[in-house]
């Protein structure tokens, strides 16, 4: 039946270009005289050489002109829409009346208009079913639930990029670090260097890792007031992140009257303006002008 299906769409289709493939397509897929046959969109596509918009479109049109109906209420293999050419069938069910016309006539009875009425039993031998209608929300089964009590996890909304599951959005890996990424939070609240306070946990860390007692009280507010006014033209910062920083400053400062080699300032000041350089070696000429005790 698919030939005489295809023979309608070459003489008696008013389709052109794709649309005209597409129905040819569907046509060569016939089994039997109630030209019905399924087909996907991307197989359609495939066949034709078009994109599966141009497919789509072309359906369309054929459906409008009325030479192709598109069967919702039935299902193809893989669920691929099932399809039907109406004006083929009509075609063919006429020649089947006129065949059978003089044993119709001795019988009395009127051969019927139009093409033949479906029969669901012929159809599933070529893979084609009804649809499975699901389920009304009443009937429904609730989703089981997994035996640890945990309910599922919500898929993942669109447009978030590519994330692994095993690490958190949010937080770095190492716990013991600083999260410094809050930062970048609009909800964290920032602050300046000048504004931020020495909180009672961070005094404490000071007291605990001993710097307190290594710097003293006027040493450690001397490194305060150093650290903040290398960090004054910084922008604003969450507190915790002027707190990390505070406690590394701290942690490299050094005593009174020590000269500090370690903290990030612009460089000791020497005696009378002299350069670190010049202060060692003035302090190795005049190692050298000390009496000893063996000169003569």
């Amino acid at each position: 039946m698919s030939s005489e299906a295809r023979e309608w769409v070459w003489e008696h289709s008013s389709s052109r270009g794709t649309a005209r493939l597409i129905l040819l397509s569907i046509a060569d897929r016939v089994a039997d005289e109630q030209c019905v046959s399924w087909a996907s969109l991307s197989s359609l596509a495939k066949r034709t050489r078009a994109s599966v918009s141009t497919v789509r479109e072309a359906i369309d049109r054929l459906v409008e002109a009325g030479e192709l109906e598109q069967l919702d209420d039935l299902t193809g293999p893989q669920r691929s829409t099932v399809y039907r050419l109406p004006l083929a069938a009509e075609a063919i069910a006429q020649d089947l009346r006129e065949q059978r016309e003089g044993n119709r006539a001795d019988s009395g009875e009127e051969p019927p208009n139009g093409p033949l009425p479906l029969r669901l039993s012929a159809l599933r031998r070529y893979g084609i079913r009804p649809r499975e209608v699901p389920e009304s929300p009443t009937r429904a089964r609730k989703p089981a639930v997994p035996k640890t009590g945990r309910s599922r996890r919500k898929p993942a909304p669109r447009r978030t990029g590519n994330r692994h599951s095993d690490v958190p959005e949010t937080g770095t890996q190492n716990r013991s670090e600083p999260d410094l990424n809050r930062r970048y939070s609009s909800s964290a609240a920032v602050t300046s260097a000048a504004e931020w306070q020495v909180d009672p946990v961070t005094h404490a860390w000071a007291r605990q890792q001993g710097h307190l007692d290594r710097l003293g009280e006027q040493g450690l507010q001397a490194a305060d007031a150093k650290w903040r006014a290398h960090r004054a033209d910084l922008k604003p910062r969450p507190a915790d992140v002027w707190a990390a920083d505070w406690r590394s400053w701290v942690a490299r400062e050094h005593a009174p009257g020590l000269p500090n080699l370690y903290a990030p300032d612009k460089g000791p000041s020497a005696p009378g303006g002299m350069t670190r350089a010049e202060a060692h070696t003035a302090a190795l000429l005049a190692a050298l002008d000390e009496p000893t005790g063996t000169e003569q």
